[in-house]
């Protein structure tokens, strides 16, 4: 078990990095404002359920193959930069302005948006470069398993992210709601949106080791 301490500068540092808005926060608004505050939430679960993948890929020793294989960061980070391509071109080419949108989704929907988060978190290498980067320079040898405590550390850093992520996704539906009414705005916030989702798929794809 981590020192309090370690805990204590841990959190600090985590929430430094969290606060500050990424890919997986640009996703999360997205969602948010393109489909209401339930959806921003359920899209942040799922990016928090991907990272828990992520943590235990690390804990397991499974991203120093990424780190160590540029044959393998690329493929991860090829199939992921394609996903949000699709996704992108998906809403850009959808014909959903007219009718005045669901403000609570079905259950289908939900689940489709929580696995969409998890497979968007999931296939982000950097990610998984983080975790095997960041979690280790906490974790004591002299104070038990190491895993145990690269798990424990993951998993409050994920918990801290999910707080972060849902704050955003409330924040974002609330000002989406304002323009809910209007064709005009819907129809801005599909293009932009989907817009934003090529370009993270852009972004994704022309990242680099570190």
């Amino acid at each position: 078990m981590p020192a309090l301490s370690t805990l204590a500068v841990f959190c600090a540092a985590g929430l430094a990095l969290i606060v500050v808005p990424g890919p997986a926060v640009t996703y999360i608004v997205t969602q948010s404002i393109d489909k209401g505050r339930r959806a921003g939430l359920v899209s942040a679960l799922g990016i928090a359920a991907g990272g828990l993948v992520h943590v235990t890929a690390a804990v397991l020793g499974l991203s120093a193959l990424i780190a160590s294989s540029a044959s393998a960061f690329t493929v991860v980070k090829l199939v992921g930069a394609a996903y949000l391509v699709v996704l992108g071109v998906r809403r850009l080419l959808s014909n959903d302005d007219v009718a005045v949108p669901e403000l609570s989704p079905e259950p289908a929907e939900h689940s489709r948006l929580f696995v969409q988060g998890v497979v968007v978190n999931i296939l982000n290498p950097k990610t998984a470069l983080f975790f095997l980067a960041f979690l280790p320079q906490f974790v004591d040898p002299n104070r038990g398993s190491v895993a145990l405590q690269a798990a424990i550390l993951g998993t409050i850093f994920v918990a801290m992210a999910v707080v972060s992520d849902s704050s955003y996704a409330v924040a974002a539906a609330a000002l989406s709601d304002r323009l809910r009414n209007s064709v005009r705005a819907r129809r801005i916030q599909r293009w932009v949106s989907g817009t934003i989702f090529v370009a993270l798929g852009a972004t994704a794809a022309l990242a680099k080791r570190s």
